[in-house]
Parts: C-alpha cells; sequence; structure tokens
C-alpha cells in the first residue's frame, strides 16, 4: 500500500474515533452494575428514535435516565427468535393484534423501553408513525440471561403491569422454564408445559419445547 494511502486511511479513522459520542473504557464486568446509567447525548429526546445514540448493546430511558445492558448472549438470542416465530404463528388466525419483537420500543408513563415480544391491539395502535407506540401492549415478554437475570425482569414485569400490561412472560432457557405475571400473581410454569391462556388473547399458549427450540438443540 502507498504511504500516502496508509496516512489518508490513520487520518480518517482517528477522525472517526474523534467523533464518538463516548469513549471507550474497559472495565471488568464485576465492576459494573447494570444496567448502566449513561449521559444522554447532545440532541437526545427520549421520544424521537433517531436521536438515540448507536451502540453495540440495549439502550431503555427510566426514570430520567439513558440505560444501558450489554448486547443479548445465545442463548437469549435463540430464545427471542423461537418466541417471535410463535407469536407470528398464532398472529396470522388473529388479526386483530399486533406483534412486535427485535426490542419492541414503547412509551408508558413517559419511559421509553423495549420488550423481547410484545402483543398490541391493532385498534389501540392506530396507524404506524415510526416511533414509538404509546399504548400498553396486552403482553409483554421478556428473556432472561446473564446479564438480564430473574431479579431485573421481575422488576420489569412490576413497571409492565403498573402501565396496564395485563400479561407478562419471563423467559427462562437456563431452566427451560417460564414465570406468567399478571395483576393476580406469579405463576411458574415448569419445563415441557404450556404457557397457560389469557382472556386477552384468545389460543395463545405455546408449548415451552417450542420456545426452548433452538437453546435445546433442536
Amino acid at each position: 500500500m502507498p504511504v500516502d494511502d496508509a496516512g489518508e486511511r490513520i487520518c480518517a479513522t482517528l477522525a472517526a474515533v474523534a467523533t464518538l459520542a463516548y469513549d471507550l473504557t474497559v472495565v471488568p464486568r464485576i465492576a459494573v452494575e447494570l444496567p448502566l446509567v449513561l449521559p444522554a447525548p447532545e440532541g437526545f429526546d427520549p421520544y424521537r428514535p433517531e436521536t438515540w445514540p448507536e451502540t453495540a448493546g440495549r439502550l431503555e430511558y427510566v426514570q430520567g435516565r439513558l440505560v444501558y445492558m450489554p448486547p443479548c448472549g445465545d442463548d437469549q438470542q435463540q430464545t427471542a427468535a423461537d418466541l417471535a416465530g410463535e407469536l407470528m404463528a398464532w398472529r396470522r388466525n388473529h388479526p386483530e393484534f399486533v406483534v412486535g419483537t427485535n426490542e419492541a420500543g414503547m412509551i408508558l408513563g413517559g419511559d421509553v423501553r423495549g420488550a423481547d415480544g410484545a402483543v398490541w391491539r391493532r385498534d389501540a395502535l392506530g396507524g404506524n408513525t415510526g416511533g414509538f407506540p404509546r399504548v400498553a401492549p396486552v403482553l409483554g415478554v421478556e428473556v432472561a440471561g446473564r446479564d438480564d437475570t430473574v431479579a431485573l425482569l421481575r422488576e420489569k414485569a412490576r413497571w409492565y403491569l403498573a402501565h396496564h400490561v395485563a400479561v407478562v412472560w419471563i423467559l427462562i432457557p437456563a431452566t427451560r422454564s417460564a414465570l406468567v405475571v399478571t395483576d393476580a400473581g406469579e405463576t411458574t410454569v415448569p419445563p415441557g408445559a404450556r404457557i397457560p391462556p389469557h382472556t386477552s388473547l384468545p389460543g395463545l399458549e405455546p408449548r415451552l419445547e417450542d420456545l426452548f427450540r433452538q437453546v435445546a438443540g433442536g
């Protein structure tokens, strides 16, 4: 490679690094309490998706703070994919509902949070806007993992219920089990069983073996 080209590439790389919103510092994971609170970048508006910073991980806006979680590991990824397949298979017979995945964003009570899976009534959503829905889904689903502990997700389930989400599933790949949380309490679903149906979601009672099919090697 000619020296001039190499120099130009180095300069371009340094310029790109200089424009990053956040400097990167490597610290032991044990030293970091998750979720990690980040400083909001200039021009950040939590209700406008285009102003959110780009980062290798997941961001939410909770109680006036921008918080960060690392990217999902393989168990979470695969379970979230199986979840999406089951929700979409059910929705084909229930077009009155809309399914969201891929950190499905929503604005509830001033917070902006994302779900591994969510189901809304179509008539409650109205038309698409390209932004975050501002109405509560009927169902919110979270997948546990190394960083998304069951304790953290129980706390998030309480947030969902406080903002009028009817039912929350917490899927736990490590044990192939699930928790179903409603205002009436918490139910443990053991391996091999089905998620119990909810009156607001007719016919939605997937088998856990289907929700954990990839994790189990199927």
